[in-house]
């Protein structure tokens, strides 16, 4: 009996360590944002799939951040629930803006970005999706690439008594992977040699021999200038000048009386 009772002990405990290590394993799931920046640099992080719920006013601007991969189409989505229509007096103009790690703002190709809520509305919808983001791009282009973005979200055009009420938004983050092989690619040798002053660089092609320049009489040993039709110009102009000079000193002379 007690050893059947202690091999039902030994049962239970290894249950239960099972059990324990099977949870300690399991990832927990990452709590909801509760707060958001008021500038790029206070800009809360947040990550897909990770749901967004803040307490604000109107009047505010609310600053995120995101990473980004090469391949990835992140899109947003961000839910505002206006105050009662009785303590509204007009329409409100919302927009959302996404900006990469240089501050420059990245164009949406898809979703509503400035709507703007009736009088009436309880509650209004923004959206952004960003174009691919790309693994290399071109040092003019603002294509998007990888690493951190900042999304903002404020009111543009709003009575002025409507000013500091009460709103709630949620934001959501998704990140799909695009079509990867449709502009990645990677750089199989450098664009621009390494050039090295002073040291000829090598071609393709062998380099041709000079032929031998004839030899030079030794009259003209090499004082003796090319001439060209750069020397001839010279001297025309010249003797032009010379000529002309004189014909205007007989013009100009005083004679003597006779």
């Amino acid at each position: 009996m007690v050893g059947r009772h202690l091999e039902g002990e030994l049962i239970m405990l290894a249950t239960y360590l099972a059990v324990a290590a099977l949870a300690a394993a399991t990832p927990s799931p990452a709590p909801n944002v509760s707060s958001a920046g008021t500038s790029f640099l206070t800009a809360v992080g947040i990550a897909a799939d990770r749901p967004v719920q803040v307490d604000a006013v109107t009047g505010d601007y609310l600053y995120w951040s995101f990473p980004a991969e090469a391949g990835q189409r992140p899109d947003l989505t961000a839910t505002i629930a206006l105050p009662p229509a009785a303590d509204r007096t007009g329409e409100q103009s919302w927009t959302v803006e996404v900006f990469d790690g240089l501050r420059r703002r990245q164009a949406c190709v898809a979703g509503q970005q400035n709507p703007v809520a009736a009088a009436n509305d309880t509650e209004v919808t923004l959206s952004c999706r960003l174009r691919q983001v790309r693994s290399w791009a071109e040092p003019w282009d603002g294509d998007p690439l990888p690493g951190t973005y900042y999304v903002r979200l404020s009111t543009t055009a709003l009575p002025e008594e409507d000013l500091g009420l009460p709103v709630e938004v949620n934001l959501t983050l998704t990140a799909p992977t695009g079509d990867t092989g449709a502009d990645q690619g990677e750089l199989a040798a450098p664009l621009v040699p390494d050039n090295r002053p002073g040291r000829v660089q090598p071609t393709a092609a062998p380099a041709v021999e000079p032929s031998a320049a004839p030899e030079e009489s030794s009259f003209s040993a090499g004082w003796l200038p090319d001439f060209s039709s750069r020397w001839f110009w010279t001297a025309g102009g010249g003797a032009l000048a010379a000529v002309t000079g004189l014909i205007g000193f007989s013009w100009t002379r005083r004679r003597r009386p006779a």
